[in-house]
């Protein structure tokens, strides 16, 4: 069983490793899917502060990780296809736009499975990139 999810992971922190194990769980292989800044930029107000090139590092780098593909459009049908995906992983923020749409239904039409996660409520890199702007701005301050 071919297992796929995709997503950002900008500043890898450990919600992001709690999905990728429980991913992992679910099958034998583990294939990863890396918007790129211009994915991103589609749907969230700022680029990743970690070029695309080094986020393919990082989740190579990781043991539960099979296989990286990065994405340069905002549909999810190809990569479903290219690593012949039995499972596609989602959030729970997962909506009815269109390119969730479409995979929702290639994957139907496929007899594939979408399972859904929650996010890990311990971090998330907004939250990592918040509180390192709130201390940046702190130790600015006149004493």
């Amino acid at each position: 069983m071919i297992v796929y999810t995709v997503g950002t992971f900008d500043l890898l922190h450990v919600g992001h490793l709690a999905l990728l194990k429980h991913c992992k769980s679910l099958g034998d292989t583990l294939a990863v899917g890396v918007a790129s800044d211009e994915v991103v930029n589609l749907y969230k107000p700022n680029v990743p502060v970690v070029p695309l090139e080094q986020r393919v590092e990082m989740l190579e780098a990781l043991s539960c990780v099979d296989i990286v593909r990065p994405y340069h459009a905002l549909e999810y049908v190809s990569g479903c296809k290219a690593v012949g995906a039995d499972i596609f992983v989602i959030g729970e923020d997962w909506g009815t736009n269109s390119h969730n749409l479409d995979v929702d239904s290639y994957l139907k039409e496929m007899g594939k499975e979408i399972a859904q996660v929650r996010y890990n409520p311990r971090t998330s890199s907004t939250k990592i990139k918040q509180m390192v702007l709130a201390q940046s701005q702190a130790s600015n301050r006149p004493h």
